[in-house]
Formats: structure tokens, sequence, C-alpha cells
């Protein structure tokens, strides 16, 4: 099935261990897509980096899509003055996106509709301000809440992700998608992680999969050296672009 290898969080923070990511997606012929970050955690504004920027628009002209990944990839910011809240998540689902999947990174969980739309238009001119074209959309921790489609639809994206799926917001199309990643917070989610890209690596012969590369993915030499093997188990069916998926 076709394989498509993604850099989240790319952001000045996180500038060598993208360029590390990339060269590991390079060694096996994966044009990776890459996550941008508008303002990671409010601290790296991205248009205060010019050649930042500027690497980002070379590498997108060699074939990189670029996707807006949230605008602070950071939960915790209150709905609007004036917003009643409408779709914001609560409760079980809330605490599961914030402590469970992310150490408080969903920020697409924790957000009303007001502020979610706010965000999209702060990263959407961000970006484009950088000089990039923006191929599709992937809320932090792959959490949002489900009116997030018709929103993106509103907009005209074509592709965005959960953990379970891939979709075609304006396209109102979606199919079941495996997706791979590492996590590096703790030792316990590291080794579990571990064990779930070895072990669900048959699944790629029935669905389209994802391999998922983050910052510290590279900081860790277990996980650099997992991610080399995962990218290398690939070869041969990588596509360059998200809606490749669908085919």
């Amino acid at each position: 099935m076709a394989t498509h290898a993604s850099i989240h969080d790319v952001s000045p923070a996180w500038a060598t261990e993208m360029e590390d990511a990339l060269a590991l997606c390079n060694e096996v012929g994966a044009r990776a897509a890459l996550l941008v970050v508008p303002d990671f955690h409010g601290r790296w504004p991205l248009l205060r980096y010019p050649k930042f920027c500027e690497r980002l628009r070379e590498l997108q002209g060699q074939g990189h899509e670029v996707y807006l990944h949230g605008f602070f990839h950071k939960s915790g910011v209150e709905a609007a003055e004036g917003d009643q809240g409408e779709g914001r998540p609560m409760g079980l689902r809330r605490f599961f996106a914030q402590k469970v999947v992310s150490g408080g990174e969903a920020e697409f969980s924790d957000v009303s509709w007001k502020e979610a739309d706010t965000r999209l238009d702060d990263g959407e001119r961000v970006l484009r301000e950088a000089g990039l074209t923006i191929d599709g959309f992937v809320a932090p921790a792959w959490s949002f809440a489900p009116w997030l489609l018709a929103m993106l639809a509103e907009r005209g994206y074509r592709y965005t992700e959960d953990h379970l799926r891939i979709y075609d917001p304006k396209g109102k199309v979606s199919r079941p998608s495996l997706v791979m990643n590492f996590a590096s917070r703790t030792p316990a989610r590291l080794w579990s992680s571990v064990a779930w890209c070895r072990a669900a690596r048959p699944a790629r012969r029935l669905l389209p999969t994802r391999i998922a590369l983050h910052p510290g993915d590279m900081k860790s030499r277990v996980l650099r050296s997992e991610a080399r093997d995962l990218l290398a188990w690939g070869r041969g069916d990588y596509v360059a672009r998200g809606t490749d998926l669908f085919s």
C-alpha cells in the first residue's frame, strides 16, 4: 500500500531536528511533508526567522508539501470573550486528548469554533507571508472536534488526518489509514511506541500508511535508529502527496 512520510512540529525551534529527519527520509527516497507551526508554543514566530522561511520555500520548491500544523501547538487558551464555546470538547474526551494522547499539545481539541476559525485565519496568513503554499492541515496530536472538518471544507482544504483516518474535507471523502510514530516523553511511552511500530507493520498490506517523525525522535539515539529502520521498511511505496493515499 502507498506510504507517506511527514515531519511534524516544523519550526525554527527545531531547525536542526528537521534537517536530521529530512536526511533520514532522503536516504530512502521519501519526500516528506512538512507540518509547519506558525508560532511554536508562542515563543517561535515563524516570520521572525527569514532564513528558516527561505529554507521552507526551497524545500517546497523541491516537492515537499507544507501543511498548516495548528498555530501554537499548545493547548490551554480559553475561548474568546463572548463565545459560548459551541463544539468545545469537555470531560473525558478533553482529558484523553490533553493528558493521554499528548502532554497538553492537542491545541485543536481545546478551542471553541470561534477560536479555531481565528487560529486558522492567523496560521494561513503567516504561511502565506512566509511565501508558502498550504497543501493541507494537520491538527497537533491529531486531535480535533468533528465540526472542524466542515470548517476546513469551507476553506477548500483537500487533506487532513487524525489517528485513524485520512480526510478530504472539501470532497467529503475519508478512509482508514495506519499511522506509525514514536513517543519520547517517558521511557514507557518510548518503548511502547517502538513495540507498536514493529508489531503494526503487517497492516500496511491492507491500509495506506503514514510515518510521522517528530523532533524528539531525532534527539534519542534509540528512536533515531528505529526511525531509520521504519523508513527503510517503507522503501518503494512512498508517495509525495498526502492525497495520493486516497488512490
